[in-house]
């Protein structure tokens, strides 16, 4: 009984070694905690009720008739429009991109990477204005696109252009580690089993990517909604045709007109929220789909 006693205490003992090794003190996880938060009411939801105060300080009704006004019913429209072209050009170049990295070995690998990671190092001004150095009047495919009467700068396939290389890396990016990860064997067994290429992708592969896939895909579609400065600079910000909704709440706020400024911005915002939404739903089900895994 005193072994049994003896062994108990010393196990207990390297419990709350343990415990004290591993887990902080209570005043510090109060302390990370309270700045955690006060860091959220300042840097989130302080904005969001200003923009939301000041979108419906003065009505409802007020708040429909910026909504409802031609130019900002255009921005709205020249918006959705861009993300539903962009996001699926994205969509089928990151699984590709992905794909290709992950499951094959070939020259200028580390090239394509490069190339793939070069939108989060380059500004997007700057973005817009090799765009405008390219395709602009004065630029090098200027004179052509002019002989052809084509227009990409100061018009949509410009702004397509610019948000759609802006956006290139979120979706490929989110499943390359993905599919690195979960290697070849599966595609290979189906490979031997008789399936060809497409069978193999739509079998195995995208039920295993899906939720990457998913979340890649919120990601680009919330950057594409946002983009601001590349756009600035290759729409010509044309009031009702190539003004987005970010590029019409600053016209609007130039201009002093406020309660419009925060209507329109109360609206992508709550794009914005939605789009979180969706996120924060596919990360649970992620995590609830390893936890079964793991069980």
């Amino acid at each position: 009984m005193a072994t049994s006693s003896t062994v108990i205490d010393t196990n207990d003992t390297i419990a709350k070694r343990w415990r004290r090794a591993t887990e902080e003190p209570a005043w510090i996880r109060v302390t990370l905690i309270t700045i955690s938060l006060i860091f959220v009411a300042l840097f989130l939801l302080l904005p969001l009720s200003v923009v939301l105060y000041g979108a419906f300080e003065r009505g409802i009704s007020v708040w429909y008739d910026a909504i409802r006004d031609p130019d900002a019913m255009s921005a709205i429209r020249l918006t959705l429009l861009i993300v539903a072209i962009v996001v699926p050009l994205n969509t089928l170049f990151g699984v590709a991109a992905a794909w290709a990295i992950a499951k094959f070995e070939f020259r200028g690998k580390p090239i394509l990477i490069s190339l793939i990671d070069m939108p989060f190092a380059i500004s997007p001004v700057v973005v817009g204005l090799i765009f405008v150095i390219l395709f602009g009047s004065q630029g090098w495919l200027g004179p052509w696109l002019s002989a052809h009467d084509l227009r990409i700068i100061f018009a949509v396939p410009g702004i397509v252009i610019v948000i759609a290389f802006g956006t290139l890396p979120f979706i490929a990016r989110e499943l390359i580690p993905l599919m690195q990860q979960q290697g070849k064997e599966e595609e290979e067994a189906s490979l031997t089993l008789g399936a060809n290429g497409w069978q193999t992708f739509w079998h195995v592969t995208l039920p295993n990517i899906k939720w990457g896939l998913i979340y890649g895909v919120i990601l680009c579609n919330a950057r594409a909604m946002g983009e601001f400065g590349a756009v600035a600079v290759v729409s010509g910000r044309i009031r009702g045709e190539t003004n987005t909704m970010p590029l019409h709440i600053e016209v609007l706020y130039n201009e002093y007109m406020f309660t419009a400024a925060f209507a329109v911005s109360s609206l992508l915002t709550g794009l914005a929220l939605v789009t979180i939404a969706i996120k924060s739903a596919v990360e649970w089900q992620e995590e609830r789909r390893q936890r079964l895994a793991a069980a």
